[in-house]
């Protein structure tokens, strides 16, 4: 079984013939979008949602490589319904792939080459340089960006 992210459906020409699912997410993504695919593909999208248990599960390891920052609420259904269904993610997003590779969901890349190898991410304020495990829109001490480096 496939799982599909949006970036997925983003690169494809056409649907994969083997089985395959996306959350919601995914199709309302493509529906902010525009994007025309959906208006062929839509009748022959297979949608499902994820557990709130594997969710929790993803979350967790996101939070604990750092890229709980970086995953979107939409990202998180995608890795969580490859929990599910015990599928192979279909992603060009390399956080999926990060947090799929610690999890043990295998994953593929599509329009771009997969990653070599997990990542652990810390957070640093771009003012005071003040480091931290988990990414905030700004620095909780002096307000200014905060700014990704892989460990």
């Amino acid at each position: 079984m496939l799982v599909l992210d949006s970036s997925a459906l983003f690169s494809m020409e056409q649907l994969p013939d083997e089985d395959f699912v996306c959350p919601p997410g995914v199709v309302d993504e493509l529906r902010r979008h525009r994007d025309g695919r959906l208006d062929l593909w839509g009748d022959l999208l297979r949608i499902s949602d994820c557990t709130a248990a594997s969710v929790k599960t993803v979350e967790a390891a996101a939070k604990k490589s750092g890229d709980a920052g970086r995953l979107s609420p939409v990202d998180v259904t995608v890795l969580a319904l490859a929990l599910d269904v015990g599928g192979t993610i279909l992603s060009d997003d390399y956080s999926i792939q990060n947090v799929a590779a610690i999890l043990g969901i295998d994953y593929k890349g599509v329009g771009m080459a997969s990653i070599k190898k997990v990542e652990k991410w810390n957070y640093k304020c771009v003012g005071c340089g003040k480091w931290f495990k988990e990414k905030s829109s700004e620095c909780p001490i002096c307000g200014s960006a905060m700014k990704g480096f892989r460990r």
